[in-house]
């Protein structure tokens, strides 16, 4: 699949800003990083935006009937409609007319129509959405999970969660040999609540990832872990907070710098390096979650995500597709059941 042009499915109708800032972010991924984008929506709204900006697009619309309002529970909004765009995205990777989707929309939504229409891959108990943070070392990223799959967890899914950070860790974020951390209150292998304890030894016991131990929360941006699991609950509010330095920050340095003729001449030179600042620190750089797990690749993009987000989130598919995520995943659970009947 590496060797061909990826072909991304976007819920056009998904997100704060659908569908205009959808439609211009697939637009420029288009354009910028040789894929293929079909475009899922209401179809004369979707040319109205393709054509205020372009006078040949040539991209695929494929047309769907409504979307999943955030306010609606998940299964039965997706059971109520059918042709919901999201619905519509997912079918065209089950039927490979697609090799991944892309969605702003409702996240519930999205991982239950992922969880229905394309299923789980073998031996995956649940999926886990994955989120790249920064950490203190330029160029050297880390990679959490879960951040909001799974609110309830048990040992075997962090173990599997482990498992799956690690796969996509090496052959996407280039990290030779991932080290594993689980997200802990304590370095000790004894610490924590039962969850933590019972998994740290499931993955101690691990010979197919390279766990280092406990990371405690001061540990997460250090760049001394290369993928750190934990429950969704955690790692969502975990991801919140996350996304909320970065403002905080870039308000703080603004705040700080000397106002009236020096402060804008102060501004206008530190100006690219506010710039590389917002790029490392804000969520919207890396385009959204990869949803792990499921038989086709699914990018979780935040609501509020306009065309840049959307533009990052098409190259993140494009890149575990490239890289053959999916089926690395499934060679590494095929040959620990391979060893496990051996051991019998």
């Amino acid at each position: 699949m590496g060797s061909t042009r990826a072909r991304i499915a976007i819920d056009a109708m998904g997100g704060d800003f659908a569908p205009s800032e959808i439609v211009v972010g697939a637009l420029r991924a288009k354009e910028e990083l040789d894929v293929e984008v079909l475009l899922v929506g209401d179809v004369p709204q979707i040319e109205a935006i393709l054509n205020q900006h372009t006078s040949s697009h040539n991209i695929e619309i494929v047309p769907s009937e409504g979307t999943i309002e955030m306010h609606e529970e998940p299964l039965s909004g997706l059971k109520r409609k059918p042709k919901a765009s999201i619905n519509v995205a997912m079918d065209l990777v089950k039927q490979k007319r697609a090799d991944a989707v892309v969605s702003a929309g409702h996240s519930g939504a999205a991982m239950a129509a992922a969880l229905l229409r394309l299923g789980r891959l073998p031996g995956i108990d649940r999926p886990a959405i994955g989120a790249v943070f920064p950490t203190m070392i330029a160029g050297k990223p880390v990679l959490i999970l879960d951040v909001g799959a799974n609110v309830d967890s048990r040992p075997k899914f962090l173990d599997q969660f482990a498992v799956m950070g690690s796969v996509y860790s090496r052959y996407v974020l280039d990290v030779e040999n991932p080290k594993v951390g689980l997200l802990n209150i304590g370095e000790e292998e004894c610490k924590g609540n039962d969850l933590a304890i019972r998994a740290h030894q499931l993955l101690k016991e691990n010979p197919s990832i390279n766990f280092v131990g406990n990371a405690e929360g001061r540990d997460v941006l250090s760049g001394n872990f290369d993928v750190i699991v934990c429950d969704g609950f955690v790692g969502n509010v975990l991801l919140k907070f996350a996304e909320a330095v970065g403002e905080v920050m870039l308000n703080i340095v603004k705040e700080e710098l000397p106002q009236g003729l020096n402060g804008m001449l102060g501004t206008a030179i530190l100006k690219p390096n506010l710039k590389r600042i917002k790029q490392r620190m804000d969520h919207a750089e890396h385009g959204g979650g990869l949803l792990l797990g499921v038989a086709g690749i699914c990018i979780i993009s935040h609501g509020s995500s306009q065309a840049p987000s959307i533009f990052n989130a098409i190259r993140l598919a494009k890149e575990a597709v490239d890289h053959q995520v999916l089926e690395r995943i499934s060679s590494q659970y095929q040959k620990t059941a391979a060893q496990a009947a051996d051991g019998e």
